[in-house]
């Protein structure tokens, strides 16, 4: 005879399964970690792609806002291959853009190694705030302050110069010295980032390497030559590509410092798209512009990949 008690005759729980909280619990991670990637889906859509679309759409139309737009084509390229302004501000830009990433890595790096050369920890902190503040400021902001101090007739530059019984400078109305200034303040205010990164890489240099270096007779030129600077390449190639694409994206410096000027001299590509846009009402060809400044980018990143293959070294 078969007996049947009230424990066996309850129905038994698969292994493996889970119960209903937890099944619940899993289900709202699943529904929380979906919506924080729509969310930053459509940021980037929203606030990326889809402006870049309707600028190559709005290259091909010819619109002033008053009118209605009218379909032209590729005239606003062919225009633009002829516009001597237009070759004449990517020119400035590139020149711009090698000049302030090169010094940016060379201070950067140099910086950096002076600091990591103290052990002690007042010094290093002093120093990563000191250089990494400017980055909190805005550009138009550091812009109007250098404007004061290099200001061609009560600059406090000039001043402390004719103090010395140096010559003045023109410091904002000449080629060489416009230049020169607005290298200089975006140098500056992004000098701290490459700092900082350059100090993570040396800071995280693996010692029985540089052990083993120190132990084989290398000196300090040598060994920063051929150990240090290949093994932080990769940050020395990311700092280039960022401050790269940074650079040829300059406006807030030539804007409030020169206005593009003298004449056009450091006149940049998006100083001239702010102007063609909507100084003179001409958004198909402003948009025009910044998709040739969209490509120009994407083949210099790319030629900066192709190089990178060569010269950094991955672990």
């Amino acid at each position: 005879m078969t007996v049947t008690t009230a424990a066996s005759s309850r129905p038994r729980a698969r292994p493996g399964r889970p119960n209903g909280d937890r099944a619940r619990t899993v289900r709202r991670e699943a529904v929380f970690g979906y919506g924080m990637i729509f969310l930053s889906f459509a940021v980037i859509v929203v606030f990326t792609l889809l402006p870049i679309v309707f600028s190559v759409v709005l290259s091909l139309f010819s619109w002033d806002v008053l009118s209605p737009a009218a379909f032209i084509g590729l005239s606003n390229y062919r225009r633009m291959v002829a516009d001597d302004n237009v070759i004449h501000s990517f020119g400035t830009t590139i020149s711009l853009a090698v000049l302030i990433v090169a010094l940016q890595l060379v201070l950067g790096l140099a910086l950096a190694l002076l600091v990591q050369q103290h052990t002690s920890t007042w010094f290093r902190t002093l120093f990563r705030t000191a250089f990494f503040l400017p980055l909190l400021a805005s550009a138009a902001s550091i812009s109007i302050v250098f404007s004061y101090l290099f200001n061609d007739q009560f600059g406090v530059v000039n001043y402390y110069l004719d103090l010395l019984g140096l010559p003045q400078v023109a410091w904002l109305s000449s080629n060489h010295g416009a230049t020169a200034v607005i290298v200089l303040v975006a140098v500056w205010q992004q000098l701290g980032f490459v700092f900082i990164l350059f100090i993570a890489a040396l800071g995280s240099l693996p010692v029985d390497i540089l052990e083993a270096s120190a132990i084989d007779g290398s000196g300090p030129v040598r060994t920063l030559w051929s150990v240090k600077l290949p093994l932080i390449s990769p940050t020395i190639f990311f700092a280039g590509v960022i401050g790269l694409i940074n650079a040829m994206q300059l406006f807030d410096q030539p804007y409030v410092l020169t206005q593009g000027g003298p004449g056009s001299a450091t006149t940049t590509t998006v100083l001239l798209i702010y102007r063609t846009a909507f100084q003179n009402i001409e958004f198909g060809y402003g948009s025009a512009i910044s998709v040739a400044l969209f490509l120009v980018l994407l083949l210099l990143t790319g030629l900066q990949f192709l190089i990178g293959r060569k010269w950094v070294f991955y672990s």
